[in-house]
């Protein structure tokens, strides 16, 4: 390659690199306009931080285990232990930072095989709206989206034995059909404007009309979801728990813990009260956070 070549190979790279910096500033201008929006971008980083380094935060790491001492047993918040203990003697704040892993895997988890599943279905239905495979596809979607997803969700678990990964199974096959209605939608949109038609006059393929010009219109809608999802799916996960059928003691999951503390109230009300308080600020800030994204997007759109 001429000195030439490469001084304007160089340029064009360093050209793209500005324009995509550019792109991540005016991104984040437009999201942190909305104030609340950071406070719940900043608290997920911090959620999802102290479930990567759980182990340096937790004050008492081995009480996340099998672990007793019936001597501290069901002791109030103290100096000692911030959140009180439970009835094994274990902090009740360590069990809590244990559990916020447990809980994003859920959420993760079921949303990467949920969405694309339910995205690709709607690709594919809005596309050959008003064919049989269209018609297919929507008929087994309207019959998903017909049961509660708690119910269909605890009906499976419940055929299962209880594990983190057969919960997560069990929330997966119930909530694919939200996305597959999502996209289906904007999809049917979508495959009229004149782009999509002179793609195809064109002799541009289905496969690259599908997912080379529907899907990329759709990102802003599925991204706006994903997040939203996030704390709804954590929840749900979080109710398979408290009635025995997500992740079994001694491992420390949220739901469990406030089906064991409240067996207590009033008197151990700490047991049940911090645990609810976590799962409500995992759920606020994804949707704070979600509420930021949808906030951008629609503000590049106008």
């Amino acid at each position: 390659m001429s000195k030439k070549n490469e001084k304007t190979a160089n340029t064009s790279v360093a050209s793209r690199s500005a324009v995509r910096w550019d792109n991540i500033k005016r991104n984040w201008y437009m999201f942190s306009r909305n104030k609340i929006s950071v406070v719940g971008f900043v608290a997920v980083i911090l959620i999802i931080l102290v479930a990567i380094f759980q182990q340096y935060i937790a004050p008492y790491p081995e009480h996340s285990s099998a672990y007793t001492n019936f001597s501290a047993a069901k002791l109030s918040p103290n100096s000692q232990y911030w959140l009180g203990t439970d009835a094994s003697g274990r902090d009740v704040l360590s069990r809590i930072i244990f559990s916020f892993r447990g809980a994003l895997i859920m959420g993760v988890g079921v949303i990467m095989v949920a969405a694309p599943v339910g995205v690709i279905m709607g690709l594919l239905a809005g596309y050959y709206k008003g064919r049989i495979v269209s018609t297919i596809i929507m008929r087994v979607v309207d019959i998903f989206l017909s049961l509660p997803s708690l119910v269909l969700a605890l009906a499976i678990s419940a055929i299962f034995t209880p594990t983190l990964f057969h919960s997560m199974m069990a929330i997966t096959v119930s909530w694919w059909a939200w996305y597959a209605r999502l996209v289906y939608g904007a999809a049917s949109s979508i495959r009229n404007e004149y782009y999509i038609q002179s793609a195809e006059l064109i002799g541009a393929s289905r496969k690259h009309i599908i997912f080379r010009e529907i899907l990329p219109n759709c990102w802003f809608t599925i991204l706006t979801k994903m997040t939203l999802d996030m704390g709804i799916v954590i929840l749900m996960g979080a109710s398979l728990s408290f009635v025995g059928l997500g992740a079994q003691p001694p491992k420390p999951d949220l739901g469990t813990m406030i089906s064991d503390g409240y067996k207590l109230l009033p008197d151990a009300w700490w047991l049940t009260i911090f645990p609810a308080a976590a799962i409500m600020l995992i759920v606020l800030s994804f949707n704070l956070l979600g509420d930021g994204i949808a906030d951008m997007l629609n503000a590049k759109e106008v």
